[in-house]
């Protein structure tokens, strides 16, 4: 199974992991295969009804538009948590946002603030490419995963989860980690307390896939600690009370949606600023608008988007009849 996106499938000639610069190559195709002209360096700011339609205040004047499908993405803008102490801190600090690569990190004592992907993937870059130290602060303790299963890539075994009670399906997913990753205690990694389907379930959180973190891990050239809370000039306070000494912290905190500023006067989010309505269905407040690609599945990302916009292609075909 690939993540290709609809109506064009990634070269398999690309591997199953498919790398940056393939990745990129792949949407240039892509858009000339199906003829799109995206128009660059322009952004929507704020999208309203219009008669039958909507119009859409861009930096590039006004739009019209029949339908409108917002596909901004899960990730819309990095958040940076407002940390006591944080303007004060005399080390470097930085979103992952901005980490690119390992190499300026040499020989640095590094801390890296959060136990999701990014943050896993980040620290065993750091690690496996010469930092001095790498601590990992955990909030609260992942699960992790294998990228393949009996040589079956882990995305495509949670699709069973997606449709899966918890009740059934952590014990088996528990199970599952068990025989392939193992205990982390020892390691300062100590099991969840909920389940992995019950915790995406809650939060919309994902299991780490592990490419080298778990190796990284366990030589000790990754230390987990305490969440960070607090930053006292050149040090960092943690959770537990204890107070570390970083050169660099890198908040793997994740992001926003980013759509209040677009959508959320027009009634279609929830709390945490995602759409209320999924792919393919209407919005009574906002019938012909469509958003695609804002979850965070455990069937992954690119595969998902393929199937939101499927449902909504369909619907809109479905109304302009």
């Amino acid at each position: 199974m690939q993540s290709h996106l609809p109506g064009y499938r990634i070269p398999r000639s690309y591997g199953r992991w498919v790398a940056r610069d393939d990745l990129v190559r792949y949407l240039e195709a892509y858009a000339q295969h199906h003829r799109i002209g995206p128009r660059f360096s322009v952004e929507v700011r704020r999208v309203d009804p219009d008669g039958d339609g909507w119009r859409l205040t861009t930096t590039d004047g006004q739009m019209h538009a029949r339908r409108v499908v917002v596909a901004t993405g899960y990730n819309g803008r990095p958040y940076l948590p407002d940390w006591p102490g944080r303007d004060g801190y005399t080390g470097r600090l930085l979103h992952a946002h901005d980490y690119r690569r390992a190499e300026p990190f040499r020989g640095a004592d590094v801390l890296v603030v959060g136990t999701g992907n990014t943050g896993a993937e980040i620290a065993a870059d750091l690690a496996e490419h010469g930092a001095g130290r790498v601590r990992l602060a955990v909030r609260t303790p992942p699960h992790v995963v294998p990228r393949t299963v009996a040589g079956l890539p882990s995305t495509l075994l949670a699709i069973g989860n997606e449709f899966t009670p918890p009740r059934i399906g952590d014990p088996v997913n528990a199970a599952l980690q068990r025989a392939t990753i193992g205990d982390l205690t020892d390691y300062g990694l100590p099991a969840p307390h909920r389940g992995l389907i019950a915790t995406h379930r809650e939060s919309d959180t994902i299991p780490i896939i592990d490419v080298g973190f778990v190796d990284q891990l366990k030589a000790g050239r990754v230390q987990p600690v305490a969440a960070v809370a607090a930053f006292e000039h050149e040090r960092v306070v943690l959770a537990d009370g204890s107070r570390v000494r970083a050169e660099v912290v890198i908040a793997a905190t994740g992001y926003h949606t980013a759509l209040h500023d677009l959508v959320g006067h027009l009634g279609v989010l929830d709390e945490r600023g995602r759409p209320t309505v999924a792919a393919g269905e209407r919005h009574p407040a906002a019938p012909g608008l469509h958003f695609v690609g804002l979850r965070n599945p455990l069937i992954g990302l690119l595969n998902a988007i393929r199937i939101d916009a499927g449902r909504v292609a369909r619907t809109i075909a479905a109304e302009l009849r």
